[in-house]
């Protein structure tokens, strides 16, 4: 048996939760999403609680049985509170802006960098060296930060480019010259 799976998820304050067939749809005051269950997986609302089934008993089962329960309670989290993701922009006139429904970043090319808003996100600029993703679905602002800092990796020398808030990037030394040498 899965031990995670086997725990039932609470359903917070203000949530409601509907399973219809494998759909498992969720609604509160971040927003409202749903997911599609495997084929394999069952869910059940009891008494304020999801209760995540597997259909059969094979290692594959359970395998998926803790991976859709995760899945579940990442819904009913993303409904009650939303997720947030902060990314840094480091490095001289680099800077982000959100013009409508695309984000606007000038990071050292020869051109700006555009990319387009995913519908259910909010991108934020506080500043011009700030971005922050928010969403109810985790697994979309997850996305969508990790395609911002690919456009420009924070390099290890110098630090320029972008990086998550809680992110460290490891310096590295530079060229060292020897003094006296011939």
């Amino acid at each position: 048996m899965s031990r995670l799976g086997r725990k039932p998820i609470e359903i917070p304050d203000k949530v409601k939760v509907s399973v219809s067939g494998q759909t498992v749809a969720a609604e509160g005051p971040a927003g409202k999403n749903s997911v599609t269950l495997h084929p394999q997986i069952t869910a059940k609302v009891e008494d304020k609680k999801v209760v995540v089934g597997a259909k059969g008993t094979s290692t594959t089962h359970k395998m998926l049985w803790g991976t859709w329960r995760s899945h579940v309670a990442n819904l009913l989290e993303g409904v009650a509170k939303g997720y947030e993701k902060g990314l840094e922009i480091t490095g001289v006139g680099y800077n982000a802006k959100v013009q409508g429904d695309k984000l606007i970043m000038i990071l050292g090319f020869s051109h700006p960098v555009e990319m387009q808003i995913p519908k259910g996100l909010q991108v934020a600029c506080p500043s011009a060296t700030t971005v922050t993703v928010k969403g109810v679905d985790k697994q979309l602002v997850g996305e969508f930060s990790a395609r911002i800092r690919a456009k420009r990796k924070a390099e290890p020398y110098n630090l320029k480019g972008i990086k998550y808030k809680d992110e460290v990037v490891r310096r590295k030394a530079g060229k060292t010259f020897v003094t006296g040498a011939t």
